[in-house]
């Protein structure tokens, strides 16, 4: 496959990525590494394949994709490509948790000083670095990193970089349970997406949505919690994020937990369980939450009386009645005035609840 060829199908690959089609991009770039003996080819493939296998949750694949990268960039011999696998090699370990090697490889990229890319990548490395050690509770290295990353993304006017500093300064404060600032960060974050991300990834919406649930929730205010997971879950949902779907489970988990609602709680994660599910085509795991989904139903009375379909699973309007029965809105419009079918108490009446 020749250097123009290459080119046209990475381009490909991405134009079907960023329209969803994340599986048929795969396939044209494992093609484009199959074929181009090009080594530049080869080393922007593999930073594409980098990049969805990690915004995919499959870091094992993104880790060895990564140390591929690393041989092309030393058969290529430029300092600006083995600088660069370095970083993806550093992410790729973040990501498993592996914090130390992380920061081994981020103080090689550090010491890679001199490049024409060491500008550009000195605060993602700064950032990265910043990660694991906040991974390993080394709180104020972990600040200083951040900070650096930060004042890399004002000096390039990297909006990007800004927004994804913030979004671990969130988590930052997070763990040290200083809630207004574990607020005001992901809020910054999300300020950026709205000014200058209509061409960024919808990722960084997601991450800044999080992020502030978690510090909503932190700070008591559950209903703000909730619409911005709401929001991060939808997105994860819709661009196969798997890792960011699991933390906006937890999350509702926690905001219903702290509601005291755990029931709810249940039933909220086996509906969304089974919708992750039933998109992946697991047809067992699907069949066990929707057992489980039931079972929660059945066990909380949570079932229309007139129509008998449950309550709770998808967004239809109630109405109770003075007797606390409760009922889809529609199903009562459609009874009149026949009072309550369930005590069959005569409760249809103006100023009911």
């Amino acid at each position: 496959m020749g250097q123009d060829q290459t080119k046209q199908q990475i381009e490909k690959g991405l134009q079907l990525y960023q329209s969803n089609q994340t599986e048929k991009a795969l396939q044209v770039w494992m093609r484009v590494l199959e074929k181009t003996t090009e080594p530049a080819g080869r080393f922007r493939v593999l930073g594409c394949l980098i990049t969805a296998h990690s915004e995919m949750g499959r870091y094992k694949d993104m880790l060895k994709f990564a140390v591929v990268q690393i041989d092309t960039a030393r058969e290529l011999e430029d300092p600006d490509y083995l600088m660069e696998s370095y970083l993806n090699l550093a992410r790729s370990n973040e990501k498993l948790c592996e914090f130390q090697k992380t920061i081994s490889y981020c103080k090689t990229c550090l010491n890679m000083q001199g490049t024409t890319v060491s500008l550009q990548l000195n605060g993602q490395v700064s950032l990265s670095m910043g990660n694991a050690f906040l991974g390993l509770s080394i709180f104020q290295k972990a600040l200083e990193c951040f900070e650096k990353a930060l004042r890399y993304a004002h000096n390039n006017d990297d909006k990007m970089l800004e927004c994804r500093v913030c979004c671990s300064l969130g988590s930052f404060y997070t763990q040290i349970k200083d809630y207004e600032k574990a607020l005001f960060f992901p809020c910054k974050a999300a300020e950026l997406v709205n000014d200058y991300g209509k061409g960024w990834s919808l990722k960084y919406r997601a991450m800044s949505q999080y992020h502030m649930a978690v510090a909503y929730r932190k700070l008591g205010h559950l209903a703000d919690a909730m619409e911005c997971c709401e929001e991060s879950m939808k997105i994860a949902l819709q661009h196969g994020d798997r890792p960011l779907q699991a933390l906006c489970l937890l999350c509702f988990a926690d905001i219903h937990r702290s509601r005291a609602d755990i029931q709810l709680g249940l039933l909220k994660l086996h509906c969304l369980c089974e919708g992750i599910y039933r998109t992946k085509g697991q047809q067992r795991e699907l069949r066990d939450h929707v057992v489980k989904f039931h079972e929660c139903v059945e066990e909380m009375e949570l079932y229309c009386g007139m129509c008998g379909e449950s309550i709770g699973e998808k967004n239809n309007q109630l109405q109770a009645l003075p007797c606390s029965h409760f009922f889809h809105l529609k199903c009562l419009q459609t009874n009149g005035t026949r009072g309550c079918p369930n005590c069959r108490r005569s409760s249809m009446k103006p100023g009911f609840v």
